[in-house]
């Protein structure tokens, strides 16, 4: 028997392999899913009983529409191939599509719940659009229909709009980053509101509008962005994260623009509130001057001054009524004075008569020279009058009274002592 070295053996099963599984499909669920960086996927595809490793290189892979995830069931399209440095076997993925859905309907669950997660459709964030916009950014196909159509009623509802046109491709590989750029340029330039749009299609027909950059494009925004895509039954991504949704592009239209129709109706409304405002202000300033006038009148100078000069004539009466009064009652008690003044002078004189007549008698009854001294008299010595107290044993002295003085000579001294 030939000997085989282990790179012939592996050589000649990767030929028997290859021939005899050049194409094959095979379902299963997804095990050990690995993004290289190269942009290969390396994974395992197993059933219940066994399982059987596989990759779809980088070019394969960029054309799928949904995101290889654990556990998800897939039918492989591909052939069975050798990997002779380990000698493992594995299948070469050609396309992948999910078991029992489309790829693109599973790819927009897939992106719808990735991004719902992240807030991308929250509705706190959702931006609020102008009641009377000035110039707003259609961002669709110049040759499509739906841009007539927006065109159209935008004419027939609100003729003053000024409306810029960016030209994207809606369908197709590369409709995505032809909507993006026009949506970042739109953004920079200050627009009241921007309108993405297309008329309807299949799903493949706008999937643009589902693919994940422009969803972030929309997110990132800073201007109001209505999605406008496809027919009423139609629901795309860019619908969620917009902030708003119009259900088909003239609707969008009828939305964000007033009607110039109604405006006028409007208009008129004001117009009658505003004469009827107008007329019950001028009613009610006239009835508020008419009472001021009454009031002025009521509290002018020229009255007040009036009032002031009756007042001055009622106090020059009263003062006058009151000054002859106190001069009649004045003279009264006047001639009063006069008759009882002699009268009352005359008593008054009797009256210190007798009191100085009677203060004469207790002076001469007081006076010294009539009072009795008996018993007292003066004290002196050589002329001079001294206390007793001064006197020594053997001292001269005088004792005199009004009537007698007698010359005497101390014979003792003694100090009395008080009880």
């Amino acid at each position: 028997m030939y000997t085989l070295s282990v790179s012939s053996l592996n050589e000649q099963i990767k030929a028997l392999l290859e021939s005899t599984f050049a194409r094959v499909l095979v379902e299963g669920e997804l095990s050990r899913v690995t993004f290289h960086n190269s942009g290969h996927v390396y994974f395992t595809l197993k059933d219940e009983n066994s399982a059987i490793k596989a990759v779809i290189f980088k070019a394969n892979a960029a054309k799928l529409k949904f995101q290889l995830q654990e556990g998800l069931k897939v039918v492989l399209d591909g052939a069975v191939t050798l990997y002779k440095p380990r000698g493992e076997y594995q299948i070469n993925c050609f396309t992948i599509s999910p078991s029992g859905h489309g790829a693109l309907a599973l790819a927009y669950e897939q992106l719808k719940n990735k991004l719902s997660s992240q807030g991308y459709f929250d509705s706190a964030r959702k931006k609020h659009f102008p009641k009377f916009p000035k110039k707003i950014a259609l961002i669709t196909s110049a040759t499509g229909a739906a841009l007539q159509d927006m065109l159209r009623v935008a004419n027939s509802r609100y003729r003053v709009i000024e409306i810029d046109i960016y030209d994207v491709l809606v369908q197709g590989q590369n409709a995505a980053p032809s909507i993006v750029k026009a949506l970042s340029l739109a953004d920079a330039r200050g627009y009241d509101i921007i309108v993405m749009g297309r008329g309807g299609g299949s799903m493949e027909d706008l999937w643009a509008f589902n693919e994940e950059i422009v969803a972030d494009a929309i997110f990132k925004a800073k201007t109001p962005i209505v999605s406008a895509v496809g027919h009423e039954i139609d629901w795309v991504i860019s619908d969620f994260v917009a902030d708003l949704r119009a259900p088909t592009p003239s609707a969008a239209m009828q939305m964000i623009l007033p009607d110039t129709n109604e405006l006028y109706q409007y208009i008129d409304s004001i117009e009658s509130q505003y004469i009827q405002i107008i007329k019950q202000k001028i009613y009610n300033s006239k009835q508020e001057l008419t009472h001021l006038i009454n009031l002025y009148s009521g509290h002018s100078i020229e009255k007040k001054i009036n009032q002031k000069i009756e007042d001055v004539k009622q106090l020059q009466t009263s003062y006058n009524q009151t000054i002859s009064f106190k001069m009649q009652s004045f003279f009264k008690e006047v001639e009063s004075i006069k008759i009882r003044f002699p009268h009352v002078m005359q008593s008054r004189i009797n009256i210190a008569q007798n009191q100085v007549a009677t203060l004469q008698k207790m002076l001469e009854s007081n006076h010294p020279k009539l009072k009795s001294k008996k018993g007292f008299a003066q004290i002196s010595k050589d002329a001079k009058v001294i206390d007793i107290a001064s006197l020594k044993v053997d001292d001269i002295f005088d004792l005199m009274n009004d009537k007698v003085k007698i010359s005497a000579k101390v014979l003792t001294k003694n100090r009395l002592k008080k009880v």
